[in-house]
């Protein structure tokens, strides 16, 4: 099974004292093997040797078993086999949200949010409003942040309007992963959109946070 083949590959990698550190760094919120990300995908890679291109239920499974086992590493492995996938079938969405709000921190959520849920969207846009609108109206601050960040690639194919309704829902929130969510964000639209971005900050009243991360491509720009 390619989740003990995982399994297997990390043993080697472990050291208790970069444990250590990597448990510190998170907070404490996970435990950790103390293996390093450019170990981990090596690991991955090794593993999936025999199945380089698995059906997603497979990878949906292997994804499931992985995300099951306490240490922070195999939620990363899930991550890497989740890249890893070309299409997403239109149902697969309820993994990626239950992934976002199951062991949830930014580690996790940020690479689902961005490049799983991203990478949904574009081959779904069909899903983009309902699903949208669930994550930015959840009572569940990570499918929140989900919302503001998923078009975080998409440059010039940013849906604007519903990125701008996505921050205005969540402008008063005094949650820190809100805040920076959406000055990141926002300063990832400015480097496509800098005088939108830049009209909206003067418009809009935002948290310090968001407005600092917002402006930070935009007082290069004018520098």
């Amino acid at each position: 099974m390619l989740s003990k083949r995982i399994q297997e590959e990390l043993k080697p990698f472990q050291n208790k004292e970069q444990a250590k550190k990597m448990e510190k760094y998170m907070r404490n919120q996970f435990p950790f093997l103390g293996v390093k990300t450019p170990e981990r995908r090596k690991a991955v890679k090794i593993a999936l040797e025999q199945d380089r291109a698995p059906a997603f239920k497979t990878t949906q499974l292997v994804v499931q078993q992985l995300w099951l086992l306490p240490e922070r590493e195999y939620q990363n492995a899930a991550l890497d086999l989740l890249g890893r996938v070309k299409e997403f079938p239109k149902d697969s969405i309820d993994l990626i949200e239950q992934l976002i709000v199951t062991k949830s921190w930014w580690d996790t959520v940020d690479s689902l949010a961005v490049h799983s849920a991203g990478n949904y969207f574009r081959q779904h846009p069909d899903q983009i409003d309902s699903i949208s609108e669930k994550w930015m109206t959840s009572e569940n601050m990570w499918l929140n942040r989900s919302a503001i960040l998923f078009q975080l690639s998409y440059k010039e194919k940013t849906d604007w309007p519903l990125l701008k309704r996505s921050i205005l829902f969540h402008s008063e929130s005094k949650e820190f992963f809100i805040q920076k969510a959406i000055g990141w964000a926002l300063r990832e639209y400015s480097k496509t959109e800098p005088t939108t971005v830049k009209n909206f900050i003067e418009e809009h009243p935002l948290a310090p946070l968001s407005k600092r991360e917002a402006s930070k491509i935009l007082k290069k720009i004018e520098s």
